[in-house]
């Protein structure tokens, strides 16, 4: 068996001209292939089940069987087995190919039952390029992905670009990539969309099969352990926020590519969810982590979640706020123009999250952030950690303290200053998440379920005063009926906010 270790990168069409005048991939002569291969699986797809996926490649005469496991992918870098040999078309010879006694024996008992579920057909350009240290075999994938499923006759485009790292360091492809993203002339303002992507062939191939379009992802819960430093844990915590932040983005942009279309809202609030993830391990993790990496991230994510966050303002009014406050019938003429109105504001807010998070400088955080990570597992260049189990109890207590003060200085102000303790709620809330998931055996907190109240409470409020805000433009004669509405409700809110203060106050001080 071989490991392989490879960057999957999606891109843009109109971007093809640009990457192959790039100087590493224009001077040597690429190698062509045309490469025609067949996926197989058991009518219940169990396979797919154990992620392990059985190909035949056509490679001119050649007939190359593939066995491919499941692996591992973080921000498009990923690691997974594989065995590949010669072979006659249709002969399924496992025990002959693969090495694992246990997974020859299966596949062997699979294999009367496999049958074609999807192909793939592409011309492969590959170059062999020395990138530093490394040897990487970079190759660009053009073509379709083909299936005749359970709902028929389907096919897509595929367009990506792999580097497989031959010899070298990990962070070779990271680099690499990085370099390459920059384009023909090496700066960013002018660079190209490679966006890291954990999705196989394989796994978009099925996807096809089974009609299933692109589905919100939220994400996978901490593996709780005490072991190790919180160096490690935070690593572990920014990597599933990663890989939460890319799934959604990606289908967000798959999913919305029509130009009248907006995609399912919780692609945009998965993906503010794993930023806003990612950003409470910064700050939770803060004091421990270099300066430089602490003060650069914290400020690159904190411009893509502002990038998301008027898509969500208007999802939230268009799919919550807006129906609830509307009391004609759907069909009504006003009804349907206020609907319309915020319809057309809401597509243009999505257009401008898309633009940004379509542009290279996104791309390239996600692959600057992924290297970063990969250089903060080198212990040898940080100073001794503390012991996690210490370092969890401490931090708790601390985040405690610091709400308990944010509820005490809330007396007496005005929505600016209770919109700034939601705020703090918020992350104390994922900061709780985030240190019981570093536990082996997480448990609730002791008012949990008050605090959780309390933000929704005044998450309601910020929904109020969010829909004031995005209707006060609209000239419809409708808009002038639901501000006024809006207003009402919103003060009946702030009325109920000092008892809500005060049983915040004696649950933080238990």
């Amino acid at each position: 068996m071989s490991n392989e270790t490879e960057l999957k990168l999606a891109l843009h069409a109109h971007d093809l001209p640009r990457l192959l005048a790039h100087p590493l991939l224009a001077a040597p002569a690429p190698r062509r292939e045309h490469l025609r291969n067949t996926y197989f699986d058991t009518a219940s797809l169990a396979l797919m089940q154990q992620r392990l996926a059985v190909r035949e490649r056509q490679v001119g005469r050649r007939t190359l069987l593939t066995v491919k496991t499941a692996g591992h992918s973080v921000g498009g870098l990923s690691q997974r087995g594989e065995w590949e040999g010669p072979t006659q078309p249709g002969r399924f010879d496992f025990a002959a190919l693969v090495d694992d006694a246990t997974l020859a024996q299966q596949l062997t008992q699979l294999a009367p039952q496999l049958v074609p579920v999807f192909r793939t057909d592409f011309t492969r350009r590959s170059w062999l390029l020395q990138h530093g240290d490394a040897q990487v075999e970079v190759a660009l994938d053009q073509g379709y992905i083909a299936t005749s499923g359970v709902h028929g006759a389907r096919r897509e485009p595929l367009l990506e670009l792999e580097l497989e790292l031959k010899s070298g360091p990990v962070d070779a492809l990271l680099a690499l990539a990085h370099t390459l993203a920059l384009g023909p002339h090496g700066h960013a303002a002018q660079g190209l969309w490679l966006h890291p992507t954990d999705r196989s062939k394989a796994e978009r191939g099925l996807a096809l099969f089974l009609g299933q379009p692109p589905t919100p992802m939220k994400a996978a819960a901490l593996a709780g352990t005490l072991e190790g430093s919180p160096l490690a844990a935070f690593c572990t915590v920014a990597q599933g926020s990663l890989v939460h932040l890319q799934a959604n983005v990606s289908g967000w942009l798959e999913a919305g590519s029509g130009a009248s279309t907006v995609p399912d809202p919780e692609f945009i609030h998965q993906a503010r969810l794993a930023l806003r993830r990612l950003r409470t391990a910064l700050q939770l993790f803060g004091a421990l982590l270099p300066h430089p990496f602490f003060s650069h991230w914290r400020t690159q994510w904190r411009a893509t979640a502002h990038a998301l966050a008027g898509a969500r303002d208007w999802d939230v009014l268009a799919t919550e706020s807006l129906p609830r406050l509307l009391t004609d019938t759907p069909d009504s003429a006003p009804v349907q123009a206020l609907t319309a109105w915020v319809h057309a504001h809401r597509l243009a807010a999505h257009q401008r999250a898309r633009e940004a998070l379509s542009a290279p400088a996104h791309a390239l955080n996600l692959l600057d952030f992924t290297r970063a990570l990969l250089a903060l597992q080198d212990h040898s260049n940080h100073p001794p950690q503390p012991q996690l189990s210490h370092w969890v109890t401490s931090t708790e207590r601390r985040w405690q303290r610091a709400l308990l003060n944010k509820v005490q200085q809330a007396h007496g102000q005005d929505a600016t200053g209770w919109h700034a303790l939601r705020i703090a709620l918020k992350k104390h809330h994922q900061a709780q998440a985030l240190l019981a998931g570093l536990k082996p055996v997480p448990h609730r907190q002791s008012g949990a379920i008050q605090l959780v109240r309390a933000q929704a409470a005044l998450g309601s409020l910020n929904d109020l005063s969010v829909a004031q805000s995005l209707l006060v433009a609209c000239p419809l004669p409708g808009a002038a009926e639901l501000l006024q509405r809006l207003h009402q409700e919103r003060q009946t809110a702030l009325l109920a906010l000092p008892r809500l203060r005060r049983q915040l106050l004696r649950t933080l001080s238990r």
